[in-house]
């Protein structure tokens, strides 16, 4: 072949190649704007156990994204708020109340959440237990008592608890509150005696009852709440609107196996897709942080 003709395939050769590729330069810049997404996960469960858990949602997303996706467990429920506030995550998932304020001081925005197979949004419930031969039979029989709760600024295991023993007339001195710091601490400090009564979230028992670290026979529950919207997925405040919508299309398009073993810590069984949420879904929430008077300064 001809020099000519050579530099001219060589020409269409480049041409195809370049057709060829994943997402243009500027598609790229939308996907990934800062070589990297930090994605970081509230510790409502031991740090060690998650993170295998959420690298493979982490890299589900990553191949959609053509971009490293980069997991970190915060150390707790207002460090999360804290960096993406300070531009240190592009994407968080927040406990619904965690979100409330992510929302007002990040500007965080919901994208997905873990749906059943059947496509539908789930929900859990918080949940107040005691020994089964205790004579608490109700929260008014809590004066007195000692409560364990998760950690401050969690919906399940802080917030609805507290606002259980205040419908029931209890104020906080009457009786006694410890923080156990985290669902599985505080589910284990009922478990092993060191209080008369603990936090245990609907997600939190089906976890620990599949270990094998609760009986639940041996237990009895005195209070549940109603439902609640599972975690959100966000997308910072600050995130471009072509990064925001690119997420949210990836993560709606994972796959049920993706989301899998995250969402066996959601009680999510079976598994299904994540689905997409509002502000307005976790509305009763920014209802019940105005009704406690919360702020940041409680997670």
């Amino acid at each position: 072949m001809r020099p000519r003709l050579l530099a001219l395939a060589a020409a269409a050769a480049l041409a195809l190649t370049a057709c060829g590729t994943d997402a243009t330069p500027t598609q790229a810049a939308a996907t990934c704007p800062n070589g990297k997404i930090r994605f970081g996960i509230e510790p409502y469960e031991d740090p060690a156990k998650l993170k295998p858990a959420y690298q493979v949602l982490a890299d589900a997303l990553s191949k959609q994204l053509n971009c490293p996706v980069e997991l970190t467990v915060v150390e707790d429920y207002s460090a999360e708020v804290l960096a993406m506030r300070n531009g240190q995550l592009e994407l968080a998932q927040f406990g619904p109340l965690g979100f409330v304020f992510a929302s007002e001081k990040a500007g965080a925005q919901p994208l997905a959440s873990f749906a059943d197979a059947k496509g539908a949004l789930t929900t859990y419930t918080a949940g107040i237990w005691v020994p089964a031969d205790s004579p608490i039979k109700a929260i008014g029989d809590l004066k007195g008592r000692s409560l364990a709760l998760s950690s401050p600024g969690s919906t399940s295991g802080d917030a609805l608890p507290r606002f259980a023993l205040k419908q029931a007339g209890l104020a906080e001195s009457d009786l006694k509150l410890d923080y156990a710091g985290g669902h599985p601490e505080a589910l284990l400090a009922l478990a092993n005696g060191k209080v008369e009564a603990a936090e245990i979230n609907s997600q939190q028992l089906a976890t620990a009852a599949a270990e094998g670290s609760f009986d639940p026979a041996a237990f009895r529950q005195i209070w549940t709440s109603d439902p609640i919207p599972n975690d959100p997925i966000t997308v910072s405040g600050k995130a471009s609107p072509a990064f925001r919508e690119a997420v949210s299309q990836a993560l709606l398009r994972l796959k049920p196996e993706d989301v899998a073993k995250v969402g066996a810590f959601l009680d999510v069984d079976p598994p299904g897709p994540l689905v997409a949420v509002t502000k307005e879904t976790y509305q009763p929430l920014f209802d019940l942080a105005a009704t406690l008077g919360l702020t940041e300064k409680d997670v």
